[in-house]
């Protein structure tokens, strides 16, 4: 490789959410800087404070040639979770901003089983022509990668402040979080329904849809 190479990366955050978008960033950047990202103490994003994700997500979006966030709001998570096509549906938003960052070779965390079939459904939906890497963990084991997790992890907490700042007690938006699930049960008794941020397709909420409904009609 050469100085003006642009390397890219992307990753998603929320995916496992049962509130709040699935956000997919990407970063792209000359190969003659990436080691300035592991100088800065760029990593996985799960490995980091909030403070340090603070600190290096503004250090990311100065030295990056190009940065694309794209967010999938919750009624298209569920269309494409009623077709069991939600890896399909990150793989075509993936295609959307390896499009947008202009990188010659593109690394992508990958989150089939199957990471040459991942690449495959990227491939369908490019209009340039980069060398693709599907890889599992690559948000732990490629640097710039891990850039674009923390891009992606920053975007989706702004994303779940704003809906906190309306909504008190939603937590951290993870069906594995006591709080999410006390919040969601709240809603849906006082309301009958779900909130427009949260996914209905996610099994949780979707019983207690169906549990509701059945009440209404045996009521």
């Amino acid at each position: 490789m050469h100085d003006g190479v642009l390397v890219g990366g992307v990753d998603e955050a929320g995916r496992g959410s049962i509130i709040g978008p699935l956000v997919v960033a990407g970063v792209s950047i000359k190969e003659s800087k990436v080691a300035l990202l592991t100088e800065m103490g760029v990593r996985d994003s799960k490995a980091l404070t909030p403070r340090a994700r603070a600190r290096l997500f503004g250090q990311i979006m100065k030295i990056a040639d190009s940065v694309c966030i794209r967010k999938v709001n919750p009624v298209e998570v569920d269309d494409s979770v009623s077709l069991r096509a939600l890896n399909r549906l990150e793989a075509r938003v993936m295609a959307a901003v390896i499009n947008d960052i202009g990188a010659d070779e593109v690394y992508v965390d990958c989150c089939d089983i199957n990471p040459d079939r991942y690449k495959d459904y990227i491939g369908q939906h490019l209009k340039c022509s980069p060398k693709v890497h599907s890889i599992h963990h690559a948000d732990v084991t490629n640097v710039v990668v891990s850039a674009a997790s923390i891009i992606a992890k920053i975007t989706r907490d702004e994303e779940i402040k704003r809906i906190r700042s309306k909504y008190r007690g939603i937590g951290s938006g993870y069906p594995s979080d006591d709080r999410t699930m006390r919040f969601i049960r709240r809603y849906v008794a006082k309301n009958g329904s779900a909130p427009e941020f949260a996914r209905k397709s996610w099994k949780p909420l979707r019983l207690l849809l169906e549990q509701t409904a059945q009440c209404k009609l045996t009521t």
